[in-house]
C-alpha cells in the first residue's frame, strides 16, 4: 500500500495553488490528449469545473475569459484547443504594470494638500486683472481655513500670505496689498467663538474675497 503514495516532493508544482491538485491534473492529461475533439472537449470540462468554484460569475464574459487565461497558465501554455477567446502569451499574463506615480505634496506645508499648489501655479501664469486678484483671495482664504482646520489656534493672515507667496516662488505677494482674509468664524463651521458683551450685538459681515484694510 505504500508504494502508492505520492509525496508532495514527487508531485509537479501548483501553478494556481487555489484550484487544488485535481484540477492541476486534469489541465495536465487534457494537454496530453492526442485527439484534437477530445481535448477540445476535455478542456470545456475543465473550465465548467473552475467555474463551479465561483458559480456567480461563471457566466460573466469577462471572468469566462480569466477562465481560459488560468487554463492555459495552469497547462505552462503548451494547451491547443479552440478556445472562445485568443490564446495569451506567459509575457503577456506576467507582465507587470507600469508604477503609478505618487502625488508629491509640498514638504513644508502638507496640510494645504496638492490641489492648493496646482492651482497656486495655474494662477500664477494669469495675466493681472480683476478676476486674478479674486481667485488669489479665494486661494489664500482656502489656505487660511486649511490651516485651522490642521491647527486649532488662530493664525494671522501675514503668516498665510508668506505661504502663499513662497508656494508660489514669489509670484504672488498679498503682503502689498491692502486685503484681509476672511475671519476664522466664518471659514471653520461648528467653532464657536465667546463675545463678552452684555447684548446679543449685531453680525458682521465678511466676505470670503477680502477686504479693505484700513
Amino acid at each position: 500500500m505504500t508504494e502508492n503514495l505520492e509525496y508532495n516532493s514527487e508531485r509537479s508544482k501548483l501553478i494556481i495553488p487555489e484550484y487544488g491538485r485535481h484540477i492541476q491534473k486534469m489541465v495536465e492529461e487534457t494537454v496530453e490528449i492526442q485527439d484534437d475533439k477530445k481535448r477540445n472537449e476535455m478542456a470545456q470540462t475543465v473550465i465548467k469545473v473552475m467555474g463551479n468554484l465561483s458559480p456567480h460569475l461563471r457566466d460573466v464574459p469577462d471572468f469566462q475569459q480569466k477562465l481560459w487565461d488560468q487554463l492555459y497558465m495552469m497547462s505552462n501554455y503548451k494547451l491547443e484547443v479552440d478556445a472562445p477567446f485568443p490564446k495569451p502569451t506567459a509575457e503577456e499574463i506576467e507582465a507587470k504594470p507600469e508604477p503609478l506615480a505618487y502625488p508629491v505634496n509640498s514638504p513644508k506645508y502638507r496640510f494645504y494638500g496638492n490641489n492648493i499648489k496646482k492651482m497656486i501655479d495655474e494662477v500664477s501664469k494669469w495675466e493681472d486683472s480683476p478676476k486674478k486678484e479674486g481667485l488669489i483671495l479665494t486661494i489664500a482664504n482656502h489656505m487660511k481655513k486649511c490651516y485651522l482646520n490642521w491647527n486649532k489656534d488662530a493664525v494671522e493672515d501675514k503668516v498665510i500670505f508668506d505661504h502663499l507667496y513662497d508656494l508660489s516662488n514669489g509670484k504672488i505677494n498679498l503682503n502689498t496689498k491692502e486685503e484681509d482674509l476672511s475671519k476664522a468664524s466664518t471659514l471653520v463651521r461648528g467653532k464657536k467663538h465667546h463675545h463678552n458683551s452684555g447684548g446679543r450685538g449685531r453680525k458682521r459681515k465678511h466676505y470670503s474675497r477680502g477686504r479693505k484694510r484700513n
